[in-house]
């Protein structure tokens, strides 16, 4: 028996004896009947209650639900995953929180729904006495390679706010700028120490005096320097390259004289590898809104590129195809050694190389292909490479056509 609810049953029922006591007193029939139907009414309402909420749930329960209604229309638009927990289990969740951790966390222990040792040992110790925001970074939250900042605020009756903010694209892009420095300090380093080991030797008198010693190790200083100076212009062309990359795309640039003004530069180059390059133009029109200057360094790069690392003697093809709806696609192909799949999604890596000591061998700075990749994401195009190890390499380049 509901103990809550016996005394309204015990004032329901006096109500009832009482409307029939007032209907017997009463000689006319209609005026008995009318008492009677609302004795029973008021027994009904009084003996179940006239509340809206439901049994058992007191107002400061019905108060609660609706501040939890509130807060979840709040954190429902929000893009970073939500939390709220109460009592040890999550009270409610953000859609961005239910991708991360599954559809029916709701409800659910925080350790079962979050699975992450470091976190949930944080949010199962006692709130701090000052209530003061806590943060705490993470890795390993949904996936093993996500980096996540993890704020937890305590709500006023108790209940924890745990806002997940994702750090990986900003801890990569901070490894990469601290890769960057090092590969360049590096970079720098090497030619320049060379530089200055055939300085100090050329300065002893018997090294010095000897013609040939003399000659040959000026020709090694005057490559060295030429190495450094180029890796220099690719850094601040690259530095350029990123700097402009949501400026206007100022003319339209017809790509094929490109190639041909390219082909006629790397003509000795050509010959010392005794190579050949051939153009096939099977589009309608290969005409790009962009900038020529940086456009041209593409092709410059993929060209030589081609030349350097495909094999003596054979051909370097350059394809222009139409590219629906309106695309232009320009294929830079090589008969070379092709390189390994397990390279291919770092190639554009700036410093990235396959063969460091064939690279450097051939005058690579490690740069070219990073470069390519900013020129072309300027252009608002895609760079795809793809390689077969023995046969050679393609880089292929869409780019949307001019208007």
């Amino acid at each position: 028996m509901n103990f809550v609810r016996f005394p309204r049953l015990v004032a329901g029922a006096a109500i009832v004896v009482a409307a029939l006591l007032l209907g017997a007193l009463i000689d006319r029939p209609l005026p008995a009947a009318l008492s009677g139907v609302v004795g029973g009414i008021l027994a009904c309402l009084v003996g179940f209650g006239i509340r809206s909420r439901p049994e058992g749930q007191s107002g400061e329960g019905a108060e609660a639900d609706a501040q939890e209604d509130r807060a979840k229309e709040i954190i429902a638009p929000l893009s970073d995953p939500i939390l709220l927990l109460r009592s040890g289990r999550i009270a409610a969740a953000n859609p961005a929180a239910r991708q991360l951790l599954g559809d029916g966390i709701e409800g659910h222990d925080i350790r079962l729904a979050l699975r992450h040792p470091a976190t949930v040992e944080r949010l199962t110790r006692p709130a701090p006495a000052d209530r003061a925001v806590e943060q705490l970074e993470v890795l390993g939250i949904g996936q093993p390679d996500r980096n996540w900042l993890v704020t937890i605020a305590t709500l006023q009756d108790e209940t924890r706010l745990i806002h997940l903010s994702d750090r990986s694209a900003a801890v990569a892009a901070e490894k990469m700028r601290v890769d960057f420095v090092a590969n360049a300090s590096h970079e720098l380093r090497t030619p320049l120490a060379t530089i200055l080991g055939f300085i100090e030797t050329l300065e002893d008198d018997s090294a010095g005096s000897d013609g040939e010693v003399r000659k040959r190790f000026l020709a090694l200083m005057h490559g060295e320097g030429k190495r450094m100076q180029q890796l220099i212009e690719d850094l601040m062309s690259l530095s350029r390259i990123e700097a402009e990359r949501f400026g206007p795309l100022p003319d339209p640039v017809d790509l094929v004289p490109l190639v041909e003004e390219v082909g006629a530069a790397c003509t000795e180059l050509l010959r010392e590898r005794r190579g050949r390059l051939v153009v096939e133009n099977k589009s309608s029109g290969a005409v790009v809104q962009g900038d020529r200057g940086q456009l041209l360094q593409l092709i410059r790069n993929l060209l030589v590129n081609a030349v350097k690392y495909g094999r003596a003697d054979s051909e370097v093809t350059v394809t222009f195809e139409d590219e629906p709806p309106n695309g232009i696609r320009v294929t830079v192909a090589d008969r070379g050694d092709g390189i390994a799949p397990e390279h291919l999604p770092r190639l554009t890596e700036r410093f990235y190389r396959v063969d460091a000591g064939r690279s450097r061998a051939v005058g690579g700075t490690g740069l070219g292909l990073a470069i390519v990749k900013h020129i072309v994401t300027r252009h608002r195009g895609r760079l795809d490479i793809r390689s077969v190890v023995g046969e050679g390499t393609r880089v292929i380049v869409h780019l949307p056509k001019a208007d």
